[in-house]
């Protein structure tokens, strides 16, 4: 199975390129799942929930969120609404929503977990590594093909997460930081892994907001607002192939397409 994993999807610019490339992709059968990071979806903030469904509705069999995943308040009782729309499986107890979901495709069952990083990210999560190693030895320990999203700040954190789950799932990717790395591989024990998936959003920007701004921000220490940049978009993310019986991913490609 060909599984696409989307990089953060910022405002209308990143909704309007996953919204156009899913769609090809899926017809063409270029894909077979489609696994997209929303968080940034609302105006390079979290989305509401029919904004996330909307992106369900475009192609992406699930969508994961992160550390915004409450900036709009109606993603608070929506989120149980839809089992594909998933946040991370670390959050405080007593969080709405879950933090992963099993769907079914024609070649079996497909697991998508999200987890966030604690590296110069709230320190009210609790321990991704705990916190995954339990699930994979409890309510996880029968499925084969495992796509975890992890969520976080600092490139260590997530380079550890993917060794620490080499070989205990399919695929670990990490979203938030916006900006695509080149160490995609597949690692000895048969997990395929990138540090970061990149950003679905505009080119000219800084991670996916208007320049000007930005800069004015760092050379005067002013608060400025920062508008989602207009402009070309960009769908950046990742292809990995997975065997479905054992789990094992076979291949991973970085990929990076001008809408």
């Amino acid at each position: 199975m060909r599984v696409l994993l989307v990089g953060d999807i910022v405002g209308k610019p990143g909704r309007n390129a996953f919204t156009k490339v899913a769609a090809q992709m899926k017809s063409e059968g270029r894909v077979d799942f489609i696994i997209a990071n929303g968080e940034n979806a609302a105006a390079g903030r979290g989305p509401t929930p029919e904004m996330a469904n909307a992106l369900i509705g475009a192609g992406a069999d699930v969508v994961t969120l992160g550390d915004h995943a409450w900036d709009a308040k109606e993603m608070v009782a929506g989120i149980d609404l839809e089992e594909r729309i998933i946040r991370p499986a670390n959050f405080p107890k007593g969080s709405p929503g879950k933090g992963f979901v099993r769907v079914d495709t024609p070649e079996g069952p497909l697991t998508v977990v999200q987890l966030v990083g604690r590296v110069f990210m709230q320190p009210s999560y609790d321990c991704p590594f705990q916190t995954v190693d339990r699930m994979l030895k409890g309510m996880l320990s029968s499925d084969k093909a495992i796509f975890v999203d992890f969520h976080g700040e600092a490139s260590s954190e997530r380079m550890a997460m993917g060794r620490f789950l080499d070989g205990r799932v399919s695929a670990v990717f990490g979203t938030h930081t916006h900006c695509q790395t080149s160490d995609e591989t597949v690692f000895d024990n048969g997990t395929a892994y990138i540090t970061d998936l990149g950003m679905t959003g505009p080119k000219d920007s800084v991670l996916g907001r208007e320049v000007e701004p930005v800069l004015a921000k760092f050379l005067t220490g002013v608060p400025h607002k920062f508008e989602v940049a207009k402009g070309k978009p960009t769908l950046e993310g990742a292809l990995v192939d997975v065997d479905m019986k054992t789990g094992k991913a076979e291949a991973i490609e970085r990929i990076r397409i001008e809408v």
